[in-house]
């Protein structure tokens, strides 16, 4: 992939320079996004009866001749793509079947859609040997680089849309977060939880524009009684925080202990309070009003069913295994946070600053023994909705 000169500046912390490196971590190594996703997994399990329900809708016809095409808009890497994309395949084929008997089954092409600096490569090279080894859910795949903000099918050409993980991740920094000086400058910061309600405020308009944007491009692009599917990170009803629980604020990677690890540099010269106030994070957790208000200001989609999931982020085993280790914990946390945002820090410190970051990270998640003893949650919110 093109990458940016290194390392980046705040003004060059925008939409053309995040396409080419906001991406989940590539490759299979411990820091990659394919051994640091299992939370994700898990909210795919838990929302798959949703999926499952909003199928049971589309349309089979007996003459059906062109192939039935299903989209992951955001794939990244990995098994939960595929999870999903086989969940629609064998769903259809079993309604098929049940219909119109075993004589014959329509074909099915997916389309793997990501920005071009997903790992395609690695991807692809899973989806081959998973294809070898399983003959159950057979179909055509083809991958799509480019944003989910922008048209990238013909109209009228896609039968099942779906979303799983990313479309909390935005397009661009509101470019007013970056006005040094002004009341929108997130000052001291690199996220938005806890900032100021001017920062918040940006980042919910930011959202907004993105989502109107998303969903303008998918009733365009699908056929009519389409399926979408989506499922992002959020926050519940009637609250403000990025966070619907004390503790989750208290020990998320993107809020305390990260803040902290960005002023450790500071601290010990190796970066300046401009550096690290130019950087930060493009995501917004969405609330199931602010969903339900795009759809609304969209047309062209019925909600069938949306829902806030809280998700458990760790098996109580593996917390029991992490209260003897505290090294090992902190170094968990840490291949979870490098899974998401390492690409985008490697670009805009450089990768010898970035090290030297998440260093510091995992050195305080290690140390902070209260973090063993804390249940931390996530939220989703999960939408099904059918093309009208």
């Amino acid at each position: 992939m093109e990458s940016p000169s290194l390392p980046m500046t705040a003004k060059d912390w925008n939409t053309t320079s995040l396409h080419r490196v906001l991406a989940m971590q590539g490759g299979e190594d411990d820091l990659s996004y394919i051994n640091n996703s299992d939370s994700q997994a898990l909210a795919i399990t838990l929302s798959k009866p949703i999926l499952i329900s909003s199928l049971q809708s589309f349309k089979l016809f007996s003459d059906q001749t062109s192939p039935i095409r299903i989209v992951d808009l955001g794939c990244a890497t990995g098994s939960n793509t595929f999870t999903n994309v086989d969940t629609v395949v064998e769903t259809l084929q079993r309604r098929y079947t049940a219909v119109y008997g075993s004589g014959g089954s329509p074909e099915f092409e997916a389309f793997y859609c990501d920005l071009p600096s997903n790992d395609f490569n690695m991807l692809f090279k899973l989806l081959t040997e998973k294809q070898k080894a399983d003959s159950l859910a057979k179909y055509f795949a083809s991958c799509v680089a480019g944003s989910f903000y922008d048209r990238l099918f013909p109209r009228r050409t896609i039968h099942v849309a779906v979303s799983l993980s990313a479309l909390h991740w935005l397009s661009q920094i509101p470019e007013e977060v970056l006005e040094k000086g002004s009341r929108t400058w997130n000052k001291g910061k690199t996220w938005i939880e806890g900032a100021k309600k001017e920062v918040v405020e940006a980042y919910a308009e930011q959202s907004d524009k993105d989502l109107d944007d998303f969903l303008s491009c998918r009733k365009e692009e699908m056929v009519k009684e389409g399926v979408l599917f989506v499922l992002m990170g959020g926050r519940p009803s009637g609250t403000s925080s990025q966070f619907g629980d004390q503790d989750t604020r208290t020990k998320h990677p993107f809020t305390t202990t990260m803040e902290q690890a960005w002023q450790d540099l500071i601290d010990e010269g190796l970066i300046d309070e401009e550096t690290r106030d130019g950087f930060n994070i493009p995501a917004y957790m969405r609330s199931p009003e602010e969903v339900a208000a795009g759809i609304d200001r969209c047309g062209g989609f019925k909600i069938e069913k949306m829902e806030f999931m809280k998700i458990v982020e760790h098996s109580d085993e593996k917390q029991e295994e992490w209260k003897k280790d505290p090294v090992s914990y902190g170094r968990a946390r840490t291949n979870l946070v490098q899974a998401a945002i390492r690409p985008m820090v490697d670009a805009y410190l450089g990768p010898h600053l970035s090290h030297e970051l998440f260093k510091r990270y995992e050195n305080r998640v290690s140390t902070n023994r209260e973090f063993l003893h804390i249940t931390c949650f996530y939220g989703v919110v999960v939408l099904s909705a059918i093309r009208i």
